[in-house]
């Protein structure tokens, strides 16, 4: 068993954005929950020592919390490279400024859409002018800027605008990413999912962009599992490569896992992350091929996917320890192609754009929790 290579830390839930494909959990974790800042210091510490290199400051948004400069200071003093993974909503000048001087090495700033209204509607506040601002801040300072931009039904058919205004930005990266389907994303299927011919366009204005920005901007796309042959390998391999700690202090495989009934996961609070890694029930439950189920057991793509990811075929069969209904192999590969078809119907089989109120009628109580949790 290798070393995490990585440690994604959710350090609050609090958000000022209510974007409808939220891929956080539905029951969220009050502020009060949260772990202390000592707590985190020192878990930023064990993660060094077990071999991890990167860390992903997240949420929520993570500059809701006031200690975040010390969390990047602390994350530095323990040798890890260390992105934070922003709205930017909170963050101006001064302050980002503070956060580079406290050792942040990268910058994940993420984008809704490149026309502001559209941008703002999509993100449930006014945020996009704000965002454009911070990164023209950011380019005054010598860290890495990826700028994250999330695919879906609602702007999908004008992906080519959104490149060229991420483009305008001068980012080091792009990361094009079809929205994943947890949490409220999936609750809002229905209205994201793309058709296969929307998708199939994606695809060509990607690798168009990908042609013209060539040893400029490097630009990864991550793709909708329900348009694919096989499924995406779970983080890597169930508890392979890297772990999860939520606001609370509990550590996951993934950021999803809590939607598996009968799980239990181990906390921060009472035992050493290295303890947590190694001996962990919930890091053993589907870590190597033990578990796997025909085909997967059986398969040579066992190695790639590693059955696909455990959580999705938990939500769509019922059940995690079979395989990702998502693989064309799997038996239930027919719950997708349904999927597929229920949610991209449309007219002329193409999708139809749900209205503002019916998100917003979903997401409505959501809204008014998001920000500020109790």
């Amino acid at each position: 068993m290798q070393n995490p290579l990585a440690l994604i830390a959710e350090v609050t839930h609090r958000c000022p954005l209510h974007c409808v494909y939220c891929s956080n959990p539905l029951e969220l974790i009050a502020r009060t929950e949260e772990l202390a800042t000592g707590d985190w210091l020192r878990v930023f510490n064990e993660a060094a020592a077990l071999g991890v290199l990167h860390l992903h400051l997240t949420g929520g948004e993570p500059i809701t919390r006031p200690d975040i400069a010390e969390l990047i200071a602390g994350a530095r003093e323990s040798r890890l490279y260390t992105n934070l993974i922003t709205s930017g909503i909170g963050l101006n000048r001064e302050r980002l400024a503070q956060l580079v001087g406290a050792g942040l090495d990268h910058i994940q700033l993420s984008f809704q859409d490149s026309e502001e209204g559209h941008a703002n509607w999509i993100a449930g506040t006014r945020a996009h002018a704000h965002k454009l601002e911070l990164a023209e801040w950011i380019r005054e300072h010598r860290i890495a800027f990826t700028a994250n931009l999330v695919v879906h039904r609602q702007n999908i058919d004008h992906l080519d605008q959104m490149i060229a205004g991420l483009e305008a930005l001068q980012p080091d990266r792009m990361e094009i990413a079809h929205a994943q389907y947890y949490g409220w994303a999936l609750k809002n299927r229905s209205a994201l999912l793309p058709t296969r011919t929307q998708l199939d366009r994606a695809i060509t204005v990607v690798k168009a962009a990908e042609e013209r920005m060539r040893g400029r901007v490097r630009i990864d796309m991550v793709v909708p599992d329900y348009h694919a042959r096989f499924p995406k390998a779970c983080m890597g391999g169930w508890g392979r490569q890297l772990l999860l700690i939520d606001p609370s202090g509990d550590v996951l495989p993934c950021h999803a896992a809590t939607v598996i009934p009968g799980m239990t996961f181990d906390s921060v609070l009472e035992h050493s992350l290295d303890w947590i890694w190694q001996n962990s029930g919930a890091f053993q439950k589907f870590r190597g091929e033990d578990w796997m189920p025909e085909p997967c057991r059986s398969c040579d793509r066992r190695k790639e996917d590693f059955g696909g990811c455990r959580c999705q075929a938990f939500l769509l069969a019922g059940d995690a320890s079979l395989t990702d209904p998502v693989c064309e192999l799997s038996p239930l590969h027919h719950l997708i192609e349904d999927a597929v078809r229920e949610d991209t119907a449309g007219p002329r089989g193409e999708s139809s754009q749900a209205p503002f109120h019916v998100l917003q009628e979903k997401m409505a109580d959501f809204w008014s929790y998001r920000t500020d949790p109790k």
